[in-house]
Order: C-alpha cells, then structure tokens, then sequence
C-alpha cells in the first residue's frame, strides 16, 4: 500500500512538473477541461435528436385539416374546420405557412369502376385545398401572409374517450389513495385524513 501511495505521488509530481515546464497545453493533455459540459452537450444532442422527428411528426399532425372538418364528400368546411384553421392562423409567434389537408376518404368507391374512385378524390381533394386557402386568406388578410396546402395521407391519432375523460376528471379532483393503516401519524387515508385530524386510523375510507 505504501509503495502505491509513493508511485501516485511520483505520477502526480511528475505531471505538476510537466505543467509548469509545458504550461497549458501539457495541462490540456492530461484532462479535460470542458468536463462535463461537453459530455452534457453530447448527451443533451441525443436526446433531442431521438425527440426531433417525433416533435416534428406531432406538429404536421396538428396543422393537418382533417375529413371530418369538411361535410362528408364535399369541400365544405364545418363550423369546427373553421375553428380549426383559424386557431392555426392565429399560432404565436408566427403562423406555420405548411398546412395540410388528409386526402379524401369519404368517397363511396365503386368496384366496378375503381378508376373513377382515384378520380373523384383527386378532384375533391383539389377542392379542399381550395377551399382551405380560401378560408386562410380570408382570416389572415392585410398580414401578409401566403400559406402552402399540401394533400398528405396521415393516419388518424388518437385517445379512447372513456380513457382520456377518466383522466382529466381524477387531474381536476387531485390524487387519491390510501397511506399505510399502521398506528401512527399520517396513517388515515388522504382525502379523509381522519388519523391525521385526531380520529380513528381509516376513518376516512
């Protein structure tokens, strides 16, 4: 043990002295300056290079006009399309001038005739799109802003209802639960807090 703790001292002599006869650059060359910063740097950029195109995907899906923000098979937007496209207008800081609309999936197709099938959402997609920068323009006039409408085929995401309203009404109640039943403080349960308030252990359940 001795003889290590002599040789570590020698090593750490030896580089105090290289330190001083080659000032920083000797320094440099035994550690690292920047640590952690860089290691936290290239961590951070792995993170987010893991989460950009999930981030990005979220963002086209919600700039996205969907199928039932128009009247089943026509361009016609609906109350809650309108709704939609001028809350994408009015994005802060800026607009996001991409805007997309989901290709028609409302038109019936005929298998006797799938050619007409292609055709006739070609030509409501177009319309949709008109229809789209219509209402953008309208919305936005005197900003000066030029919004470009693309058709893409996304497919629809989403949440179970039931699920989704379970969980915003337990958020907005607060958290519920039963601490240990074991004597002692702190052992009623959290939203009776009978123990807690001098009653019996429980009695909140």
């Amino acid at each position: 043990m001795k003889g290590f703790i002599n040789r570590s001292m020698a090593v750490l002599g030896l580089a105090g002295g290289m330190a001083l006869v080659g000032g920083c650059d000797s320094y440099r060359n035994l550690v690292d300056p920047c640590y952690p910063e860089r290691y936290n740097f290239a961590a951070r950029q792995e993170v987010i290079g893991a989460m950009a195109p999930q981030v990005y995907n979220g963002h086209v899906l919600d700039q996205t006009v969907w199928n039932y923000h128009f009247e089943a098979g026509t361009d016609k937007l609906t109350a809650g399309g309108m709704d939609h496209l001028a809350y994408l207008a009015r994005r802060r800081p800026v607009p996001d001038a991409n805007v997309y609309v989901q290709t028609a999936q409302d038109v019936v197709y005929d298998p006797g005739a799938p050619d007409k099938f292609s055709d006739a959402r070609m030509v409501l997609d177009n319309k949709r799109v008109l229809a789209v920068q219509n209402f953008l323009g309208s919305v936005t006039a005197g900003r000066r802003l030029t919004f470009e409408v693309s058709v893409h085929d996304p497919s629809e995401v989403g949440i179970a209802a039931v699920a989704m309203g379970i969980t915003i009404q337990k958020h907005y109640i607060g958290f519920q639960g039963n601490l240990p039943t074991s004597a002692g403080a702190g052992a009623a349960n959290v939203a009776g807090g009978g123990a807690a308030a001098g009653g019996p252990a429980g009695a909140g359940r």
